[in-house]
């Protein structure tokens, strides 16, 4: 990883941390959120998952339009440490545990791959 590479990642882990401990402390059903990245082509590259315990849990948030404040709330936090996502919203992706666990036994790696999260 080259330096440069190793500034972004320590500022999107920064502000993805804070994201998640508010997230953690205000959204009923978030469990964790994660970040995937291709330095070569950063920012378009970025996206971020936010993961829920269950569908039920994701459907209220989306019926809250709870959604809309995970976008706000991760624009925010990235803006702070110089971080500027234009298309925030297709690079933001939302799960849950009960479907990864329904559909690929609870490995991550590959449901992200197969959502074409990678």
């Amino acid at each position: 990883m080259k330096k440069s590479d190793k500034k972004i990642d320590n500022a999107l882990r920064e502000g993805l941390t804070d994201v998640c401990d508010i997230a953690l402390g205000s959204v009923h059903g978030f469990v964790w959120l994660t970040h995937l990245v291709n330095y070569k082509s950063f920012p378009t590259s970025l996206k971020v998952v936010c993961v829920f315990e269950s569908d039920r849990d994701l459907a209220k948030v989306r019926e809250d339009n709870q959604d809309d404040y995970f976008y706000q709330l991760i624009s925010e936090k990235l803006s702070a440490v110089n971080i500027h996502i234009k298309t925030l919203r297709q690079q933001v992706y939302f799960d849950t545990e009960e479907a990864c666990e329904r559909s690929h036994n609870g490995k991550w790696n590959e449901r992200f791959t197969s959502k074409n999260i990678r």
